[in-house]
């Protein structure tokens, strides 16, 4: 490619993975919008239902959010009576979120919402896992290459 292509917007690999998340969020929205809950609430509830009882840190890492963005967030969850967080009682740095049995039963209410998402893209399945490998092989590599500029 020419210099001057890779100044052109469609050229550009942030912009379109910036459009194509602006636009599955709003496919999900309809989707959640039922249960009050937010997209980053959403993905923070995955996170728990898959491991229970892990520290914020922990839960920032996998989630790629950072503890200014996450406190708010998990105090709203909190407010909902989805979870609860509690200092770790050998490490007092460390706070230990935590569902309750009413965040645990939201799972199975929402469990056929990846479902309903894929349905709406009419992208075959396969395609939808091809591209959530290429794209978690890349965010790998970006990851390492970015680790420490914080």
């Amino acid at each position: 490619m020419q210099p001057n292509e890779w100044m052109k917007l469609d050229n550009q690999l942030c912009f379109a993975f910036y459009a194509c998340s602006r636009e599955i969020l709003k496919l999900y929205r309809p989707l959640l919008s039922p249960f009050g809950l937010t997209y980053t609430q959403y993905i923070t509830l995955l996170v728990l239902w898959e491991q229970d009882g892990i520290t914020v840190k922990e839960l920032g890492a996998k989630l790629f959010l950072d503890s200014g963005t996450l406190t708010p967030l998990l105090k709203k969850i909190e407010a909902m009576e989805l979870i609860t967080r509690t200092r770790d009682k050998t490490d007092e740095r460390n706070v230990i979120i935590e569902l309750t049995d009413q965040g645990r039963t939201l799972q199975e209410k929402m469990a056929e919402i990846p479902l309903k998402l894929y349905e709406n893209t009419k992208v075959a399945e396969k395609d939808i896992v091809a591209m959530r490998e290429h794209i978690g092989a890349f965010l790998h590599k970006i990851s390492e290459a970015t680790s420490g500029q914080d």
